[in-house]
């Protein structure tokens, strides 16, 4: 967090938190953040949140929150884009510790590995719902425009 609050003031803008506890809390936070004026929404990767996803996109698309997220898989449930880590190549490299595991190697000799692929992809009936054009350079940039 506090990482991306500077970068929010580096570029001029607020960032602020608003923290949930339950999913029936969801409403009131989305309220929260059109009365305090938010420019977009960055959702959080753990299980619980993409255990919502579309819940989640669902509300963002109804407040007119341009929403981001680090798993394609809320893109594909309509958050605008997402941004982070490729799940099939992450899941083809845990199958390969695995393998090594099986064949007798020690886990804590293998090394960690960190994300080589990242995947962005941009929905573009998210963008419609939210009127949004969205510049022809960056549907360029991604991995997949979801029509």
């Amino acid at each position: 967090m506090k990482e991306m609050e500077k970068a929010g003031q580096t570029i001029g803008r607020r960032v602020f938190t608003v923290k949930v506890t339950d999913e029936r809390e969801f409403p009131s936070a989305f309220a929260t953040m059109a009365q305090q004026n938010a420019g977009g929404l960055l959702l959080g990767s753990g299980p619980y949140f993409l255990s919502r996803r579309r819940q989640l996109a669902a509300l963002a698309t109804r407040y007119a929150l341009p929403s981001s997220a680090p798993h394609r898989s809320y893109a594909e449930v309509g958050v605008l884009m997402s941004y982070g880590a490729s799940q099939a190549v992450a899941y083809h490299r845990a199958g390969n510790y695995v393998g090594r595991i099986l064949k007798g190697e020690t886990p804590a000799n293998m090394p960690v590995e960190l994300a080589t692929k990242l995947d962005f992809v941009i929905n573009l009936a998210t963008a419609k719902a939210l009127d949004l054009s969205i510049p022809p350079n960056l549907l360029t940039l991604a991995d997949e425009v979801i029509e």
